[in-house]
């Protein structure tokens, strides 16, 4: 089942008009969700980050997409797909209505959630090897555009492919000043000594949800310094350690940039201040 604008539908019987805007231009913003036993995780930071990416497309902001509504269409769904008692990942997509070419003819929005099991409650630190590289051939704009989570994905489209030619696990992306900004799928992050350090929103990276909750776990620990700064590639095999942030992966520690191996001592404890948090809530 899917909930399209408040109705439940099969999603046999779900169909897309050719005139959507989120198909045709990339007009619309998403969030994915981790949903434990029909509790929403980090959903505060999740619905904000929503209503500022409307914010920014120019959508208009409809006057019950109140919390509380939201989450109880979420977990409506969670529901009707008997996935109540279980992990699940829900996909909460916003479009701009349809009309217009490229100027819209109105700033209303539907809205689309999907929801699918996923396999484990919390987060589990994944020791298999894992591989990065850079992907050089597009670039991630710095600014306030590259920061939401848009339709717009052709570089992290691009950059997957180059990945699974090259059989790279994942590929980290620059901006158009050299600069590493994100992965493929999430944030990175650095360690160096005692130092952490990830890039800042001005570099174009994403204003990721676990990204959010790790920069609050790490200010706690006294024996950790974290700091928002550009991370430049020759920086890469310096490092102790590098990892990636998502929502529903967690942390996914990097074990292997071209010669350079990384450990993974400090990720593992961070992963393990992230689940309490998560649980938590």
């Amino acid at each position: 089942m899917m909930n399209f604008n408040g109705s439940l539908v099969e999603k046999e019987q779900a169909t897309i008009s050719p005139n959507n805007r989120g198909l045709a231009y990339g007009d619309s913003v998403f969030e994915t969700i981790r949903v434990i036993s029909g509790k929403i995780m980090f959903w505060e930071d999740h619905y904000f980050r929503l209503m500022a990416s409307m914010r920014i497309m120019r959508m208009e902001i409809p006057s019950n997409f109140s919390p509380e509504f939201l989450e109880s269409e979420i977990l409506a769904l969670v529901k009707a797909n008997d996935l109540e008692t279980s992990p699940a990942r829900v996909k909460f997509t916003v479009c701009r209505m349809e009309g217009g070419y490229y100027s819209p003819t109105t700033l209303e929005v539907d809205y689309l959630i999907q929801a699918s099991q996923l396999p484990n409650s919390f987060y589990l630190l994944n020791q298999d090897p894992y591989e990065i590289e850079l992907f050089k051939d597009h670039y991630i704009t710095s600014g306030l555009l590259s920061t939401i989570k848009s339709n717009n994905r052709a570089v992290n489209v691009l950059g997957s492919i180059y990945a699974k030619e090259n059989s790279y696990n994942n590929c980290l992306l620059l901006n158009e000043k050299k600069s590493i900004v994100e992965a493929l799928n999430g944030n990175i992050f650095l360690i160096k000594d005692n130092k952490i350090k990830t890039p800042p929103l001005t570099e174009g990276a994403l204003n990721g949800i676990v990204r959010k909750q790790l920069l609050s776990i790490i200010k706690t620990l006294p024996e950790l310094e974290i700091e928002e700064a550009a991370i430049s590639p020759f920086e890469l095999q310096k490092a102790d350690e590098l990892f990636i942030t998502n929502v529903i992966v967690g942390i996914q520690p990097i074990t292997k940039y071209r010669k350079k191996e990384f450990k993974i001592e400090v990720t593992k404890e961070i992963l393990s201040k992230l689940n309490v948090k998560a649980r938590l809530g």
